[in-house]
């Protein structure tokens, strides 16, 4: 059965590099597998920079940019179609971190809609350290503006706080702690927590619930500031 999981989230929260991670490991394991950037603003973090290693591990990719393919944004939406058309195991949308991304999403609400519900995961990505992130209430409110542009109820936080270059097991320390509270407030789970390796592996070791941790994934890095 398809599998659809939508990143959502704060600008610079790090969906692009988890959606790449993410396509990767499914790859690995045989999937069939389809990238989808619905990132038309922002040139800062770009899946489309990776379109060609993408394709090299056997990931379709669907992209604003289609870097050397001269596919412009006018034929996005027949292409974004493949994503309900095809015959995918897993298709992983990335949407922009502000409401022009998550309103490019909602644009296909109803083929949403037409899922199982068992098929369709919608993931808020939170980075603590970003604006807007720092507390449980303002991730809360950030996700009910995300939820209501792109026309999607969110079914699981992801811890993915860090500080970028300077980025420790303490970063994910304290992701856990406000995260762990937001979840408590609104009901809504924490699907995942993500990291370079070497800090998510410290992070376990501390032994914290792994309720407020959900599945580990340990990322490597793939995406450039330009």
């Amino acid at each position: 059965m398809k599998k659809i999981i939508i990143l959502i989230g704060n600008y610079g929260s790090g969906k692009t590099e988890i959606a790449i991670n993410m396509a990767l490991m499914a790859s690995a394991q045989g999937k069939r597998t389809l990238a989808v950037d619905l990132d038309r603003i922002n040139d800062y973090y770009r899946m489309s920079d990776q379109i060609k290693m993408l394709e090299n591990k056997h990931i379709s990719v669907v992209s604003p940019t289609f870097v050397g393919k001269g596919v412009s944004q006018t034929v996005m939406p027949a292409a974004v179609a493949s994503a309900f058309d095809q015959d995918w195991d897993l298709v992983i949308f990335d949407v922009g971190g502000d409401p022009a991304g998550a309103i490019s999403l909602a644009r296909y609400h109803q083929d949403f809609a037409e899922l199982a519900p068992e098929q369709l995961e919608v993931y808020d990505i939170v980075n603590v350290f970003r604006p807007m992130s720092e507390t449980a209430e303002k991730i809360i409110k950030l996700k009910g503006d995300m939820e209501g542009f792109a026309r999607q109820t969110v079914s699981g936080f992801v811890n993915n706080s860090n500080l970028m270059s300077y980025a420790s097991a303490d970063d994910l320390r304290r992701g856990y702690e406000v995260i762990k509270e937001a979840s408590i407030i609104s009901g809504i789970p924490v699907a995942h927590t993500t990291g370079r390796r070497e800090c998510l592996e410290e992070f376990l070791s501390d032994g914290r619930d792994t309720k407020y941790i959900g599945i580990p994934i340990a990322l490597d890095t793939y995406v450039r500031r330009n």
